[in-house]
């Protein structure tokens, strides 16, 4: 076993073990121990006679999160293989500057607080993950588990800051115990200190079955459409005007709708031709019209469909910090948006405000812009920058009186910002995405498997409406109980439940995450100061 002493060994296994434990597909059981041995590699760096330690920790340890980024997020490249480069390289220099405070800080902090370090700067850095303009939490770690629905039922408590703590805890725990002692040199001792740490994974899948069985369903009286067009974004998407999609979609729910339908829900961006629909005249267009007349045969049905507007100024100075010039002195607001319409009732709009960086928005651009020009990277078919809204919009049914999450795609992966629609009041979440751009690669799988973690902490049923699929009915349990399969063109059809209570994680948010954002600071600064190492 002379080889799991070798740093590059270590590093490969690590970035492995982390790659193979992603859903979907992947065994979960390996994160428990995927950190171990790049905090191996670490340890015998530290304490060996090798020389540049801290080259070879920064080396070694890129290698295994880029092994990770890679083999987790490498379908990117179906959309732009710059981007695909760009974001795997960034997220594991991240991870690697992590690995590398651990390094310094156990020098300046006895063992035990340099892992409470460890763990405050993983977790502060998931939540600045979730927060910062080079926003990208796909791999927090607490998604690990999206799969696994029956071990993570306690979510509704921690959210997935929970999950990563559990992660983290597990692996110091194991790393220690495989330092002190192996199974081949003295397996019962072995086995006997990694007992506790076994039974610590077991402990939580228990409660979380416990409170998985006694979660209550409340019976569906909701029925929903879910339209799944199957338009491909690249050619078809801009050959056709909006009359002509509103048409595909009359034509793909007639025979589907009846008096007791409430909602027919479209994808991401359905009606975006050309710049899209120009907002402050919107509802004296010809598709606003024409859908009232769509929605005549069904004036209890409300429909939720993706759409782009637009805004134009006219301006010599840059009206907005979002707004694109055009051409000289003519500027233009795009938004990525959800429209909820009903029968003879007023349009409302919901502006997405998670933004994919660099396909809808160009991180930090008061910096970039001067430095890059209109440069952004091309990772889904768009240079423009988009604009957002400040607050979370909900939409009520006129006659239901229930209230639905209008989230647009990417923002499904956000825990605390989807809990900013159900403080609102909304009874159940609806989901709109266009997953068409990443082929039918793990993206589109991993993107709905994270919409399970949000059923979960928020205790709400979910609808999700996807342009190519995977489009799909889950109960609060985070359970699948109906989808369209990928490129299956068609119309799902289900009911869903109205729940009105609100979770601890609903009311409190990442209070995890806050928590170790403090105590990463201050042992940083008694880190800084080197109070408590012993001379």
């Amino acid at each position: 076993m002379n080889f799991l002493k070798k740093p590059l060994s270590l590093s490969i296994l690590s970035g492995v073990l982390l790659t193979f434990s992603w859903p979907v597909g992947g065994f979960s059981m390996f994160i428990f121990v995927a950190l171990v041995p790049v905090l191996m590699l670490e340890h015998h760096i530290t304490n060996g006679n090798i020389k540049r330690k801290k080259i070879n920790v920064f080396s070694y340890g890129f290698i295994a999160f880029f092994i990770w980024n890679l083999g987790t997020t490498w379908w990117i490249v179906n959309a732009s293989a710059f981007g695909m480069a760009f974001a795997v390289f960034c997220n594991s220099l991240f991870y690697t500057l992590l690995l590398m405070l651990f390094h310094w800080s156990k020098k300046r902090l006895p063992l035990r607080s340099a892992y409470v370090f460890l763990i405050g700067i993983w977790l502060a850095f998931e939540k600045l993950h979730l927060q910062w303009d080079f926003s990208w939490p796909w791999l927090n770690l607490g998604n690990v588990f999206s799969e696994n629905i029956h071990w993570i039922q306690w979510y509704e408590y921690t959210g997935t800051f929970g999950g990563s703590l559990w992660i983290l805890i597990l692996n110091i725990g194991i790393l220690e115990v495989i330092k002190k002692y192996t199974p081949w040199d003295n397996g019962k001792k072995f086995i006997q200190k990694l007992s506790p740490w076994l039974i610590a994974i077991a402990i939580p899948i228990v409660f979380s079955m416990i409170i998985f069985s006694k979660q209550e369903i409340k019976p569906p009286t909701i029925e929903v459409l879910l339209v799944q067009p199957n338009i491909d974004p690249y050619t078809e998407k801009y050959e056709k005007t909006n009359l002509e999609f509103l048409d595909l979609l009359s034509s793909m729910t007639q025979g589907k709708i009846d008096e007791n339908t409430d909602y027919v829900f479209a994808p991401e961006t359905y009606f975006a031709s050309g710049y899209g629909e120009l907002i402050s005249e919107f509802k004296s267009t010809e598709l606003q019209g024409s859908i009232q007349e769509f929605l005549k045969p069904y004036p209890q049905v409300q429909l939720v469909s993706g759409i782009q507007f637009y805004n134009v100024y006219q301006t010599k100075t840059e009206p907005s910090p979002t707004a694109n010039e055009v051409k000289k002195g003519v500027w233009v607001d795009f938004y990525n948006s959800a429209l909820k319409m009903e029968y003879q009732s007023k349009p409302e709009y919901y502006h997405k405000s998670k933004l994919v960086v660099g396909v809808e928005n160009m991180p930090y651009k008061s910096i970039l812009k001067p430095l890059l020009g209109e440069f952004m990277l091309d990772l889904g078919g768009t240079v423009s920058s988009r604009a957002t809204q400040k607050e979370r919009s909900i939409f009520e049914h006129s006659k239901l009186k229930t209230k639905v999450a209008p989230i647009i795609c990417y923002e499904s992966i956000y825990g605390a910002f989807v809990t900013e629609y159900v403080r609102k009041g909304a009874n159940f979440l609806g989901i709109i995405t266009n997953d068409a751009w990443w082929g039918n690669t793990q993206g589109h799988k991993q993107l709905l498997s994270y919409a399970r973690l949000r059923a979960i902490e928020n205790r709400r049923a979910v609808v999700r409406s996807a342009n190519t699929g995977i489009s799909a009915i889950l109960n609060s349990r985070g359970e699948i109980t109906s989808r369209l399969t990928y490129e299956e063109k068609g119309v799902l059809k289900g009911k869903i439940a109205s729940k009105s209570e609100i979770t601890f994680y609903t009311q409190y948010g990442d209070y995890i995450a806050r928590w170790a954002g403090f105590i990463s600071v201050l042992y940083f600064l008694i880190a800084v100061s080197g109070r408590l190492k012993q001379k």
